[in-house]
């Protein structure tokens, strides 16, 4: 499943991420770092691959080859939270 980032809507149908496909909801841009696998802000220039060159823009579609969209972004709030606090809560035995 394909969420866009800027407003968190599923994308339907088979897109192409190609540099001017915008979502169908907000027209946001598809291909850019916020959808892309490899983001992350806790890492070096927000990227994951290595060898990826600096984008700015995170936001803008750009034209970097690594770009990977990312699958099922949409996640549980806090998933890793309480199952992270229940297995400290077991081993310190609260």
């Amino acid at each position: 499943m394909k969420i866009c980032h800027a407003c968190k809507k599923e994308i339907t149908g088979e897109v192409k991420v190609g540099r001017r496909e915008a979502c169908p909801s907000c027209g946001a841009d598809l291909r850019c770092c916020l959808n892309c696998l490899f983001y992350d802000p806790a890492v070096s220039k927000q990227c994951r691959e290595t060898i990826a060159e600096l984008v700015k823009a995170k936001e803008k579609a750009n034209f970097c080859d690594y770009f990977v969209f990312v699958q099922d972004r949409v996640a549980a709030p806090d998933a890793g939270g309480a199952k992270a606090r229940k297995a400290l809560d077991d081993l310190f035995r609260k």
